[in-house]
């Protein structure tokens, strides 16, 4: 493993993201109420992408900040279920014909492919809606702060907006006719990638009445980790296992697609990727966040996956 080594047992850390992942996939599965009158081919086509497994990186670190700051995961889930749901509904709006048009997605047909590119686009709609329904839930079901609930949607709508993820994802369109910058590739990959990294731990960290300084801190180990994480994805399309990827390497070279190897070369992205995870690392556990065991755990996780 590189970087700093946290003191912990990894099984132990494996058998709680293992617990952790059974009780997000049991809420993200009743998400949209079965009493609600949606069309049946809507519903079939927001889950089928919802419920299509995943790493899950981002309601995970939604209740590990939580938890960091002696909240409960419990509380936490609405808004968890919320970001998987902004997450899926862009991954279903990137694989469509006018986007990335691209027919698989974790080793299964794209949403468009199955239930066609109109119902493929409402189903993208309906997650992104139904996000800010579920936040609100937190308030409702378990009494979370208000206050704390409406800065977490204005956040939301920032991170996830035209300022944040939506934002990045037009750059990278634009980027299609070249980047010549790093600083270009960096902005893409900051507001694509890390703007929701870091809004998932500002919202854990929200349910509990977190400082302004323990939210700042979780602010910079976000950017940290969402810059290495999406750094160790340009690496494993160039080294990583198909089988494990669940689509082809070198896709990005195939497309012509500008990454963080082409401006540095693999080996020093390799060692930027540890870099940026050792000062995401620190900037915890330099806070006042009393248990950041799961978070600098987390980090490390990410640093040393393999798809």
């Amino acid at each position: 493993m590189r970087g700093i080594l946290v003191n912990t047992d990894p099984n132990s850390f494996k058998q709680y993201m293992t617990e952790r992942n059974m009780q997000i996939e049991e809420a993200l599965a009743s998400s949209l109420p079965v009493e609600w009158d949606v069309p049946q081919p809507l519903r079939e086509s927001m889950n089928y992408s919802l419920m299509n497994g995943g790493k899950r990186v981002r309601p995970l670190l939604v209740l590990a900040a939580a938890e960091a700051l002696g909240g409960s995961h419990e509380a936490a889930m609405p808004v968890a279920c919320a970001i998987e749901m902004i997450h899926t509904y862009s991954l279903i709006h990137d694989d469509l014909p006018a986007m990335d048009n691209d027919e698989y997605r974790r080793g299964k047909l794209t949403n468009h492919k199955v239930y066609g590119e109109a119902m493929a686009t409402l189903a993208g709609d309906g997650l992104l809606t139904h996000a800010f329904y579920s936040i609100v839930q937190s308030h409702r079901k378990y009494g979370v702060n208000p206050f704390q609930t409406l800065a977490i949607v204005e956040e939301l709508a920032t991170y996830a907006g035209a300022k944040g993820m939506v934002g990045g994802q037009a750059a990278d369109m634009l980027g299609e006719q070249g980047l010549t910058k790093l600083e270009e590739l960096e902005y893409i990959h900051q507001h694509k990638t890390s703007d929701l990294i870091v809004f998932s731990l500002r919202a854990g960290a929200r349910i509990t009445d977190a400082t302004e300084e323990q939210l700042q801190a979780l602010t910079t180990f976000g950017y940290g980790i969402g810059l290495a994480f999406q750094i160790q994805d340009d690496i494993l399309d160039l080294i990583g296992d198909e089988a494990k990827l669940g689509k082809h390497i070198n896709s990005d070279v195939k497309q012509g697609k500008v990454t963080y190897p082409y401006f540095i070369g693999l080996e020093a992205s390799m060692q930027k990727v540890t870099q940026l995870t050792e000062e995401a690392k620190a900037a915890i556990m330099n806070s006042t966040i009393p248990n950041p065991t799961r978070l600098l755990e987390f980090a490390d996780y990410l640093m040393n996956r393999d798809h």
